[in-house]
């Protein structure tokens, strides 16, 4: 399991939500890259030197500092869409090889390179701007029926990281609530979202709109 990639963001306008910018324009950037825990949200700081997030409502802060993406889903949407998918292109900031980030549990810690470690704090939910982005009509829909969000991470050990930094599972917590189950209670299947509960490391936000529905 590795990195195959460290990815910023370009700023860009943003016409798909009438806000001035979109940082979801990552590019892959030569290492080493500083890492560290952001501020709230509502900042527009991220995990990673250098970036940011421009929708302050929706994106950045804590429990968004870090998203992940493996390489093996981009290939697979790379075949159903046909047409080339590079690294960053989901807005992604670490592209992974080797790593379940779907299956992946929410408080599961990564240790990536020496120093770093990072913790699954929840799934990306898609938005306007995504499918501007892609210029695909029916990106959301699309994308939400597959269920391969790719996950949030918060910053729990700062440090630097870089391209082919190895990626090491060095925590799983004893439940069963993966990055996929979350999506899937949070968008087509509410019916799912008891289980999420359980995992005291989901975003207090996301856990409590889960007991809400629930209710």
């Amino acid at each position: 399991m590795r990195l195959l990639s460290v990815n910023v963001g370009r700023p860009r306008p943003n016409p798909w939500k009438g806000l001035s910018a979109t940082g979801i324009d990552k590019r892959p950037v030569p290492g080493p890259v500083a890492v560290s825990a952001p501020g709230p949200k509502g900042t527009g700081e991220v995990g990673l030197a250098g970036d940011r997030v421009y929708d302050v409502q929706h994106h950045g802060g804590v429990h968004q500092a870090v998203y992940a993406y493996a390489r093996e889903d981009l290939d697979t949407w790379q075949a159903e869409l046909d047409r080339p998918l590079s690294n960053g292109v989901f807005g992604e900031n670490l592209t992974t090889l080797g790593l379940d980030v779907n299956g992946a549990l929410i408080g599961e810690r990564w240790r990536i390179g020496p120093e770093v470690v990072l913790e699954v704090a929840c799934a990306r939910i898609p938005c306007g701007t995504f499918q501007g982005w892609l210029e695909r009509d029916g990106w959301i829909k699309r994308f939400t029926q597959a269920a391969r969000p790719g996950a949030y991470l918060r910053v729990i050990e700062p440090g630097d990281i870089s391209a082919g930094d190895p990626v090491e599972i060095v925590h799983r917590p004893d439940h069963d609530v993966t990055v996929a189950l979350v999506f899937r209670a949070m968008t087509l299947e509410p019916e799912l979202l008891p289980r999420l509960l359980v995992a005291e490391a989901l975003p207090p936000e996301e856990k409590e709109a889960a007991r809400r529905r629930s209710a």
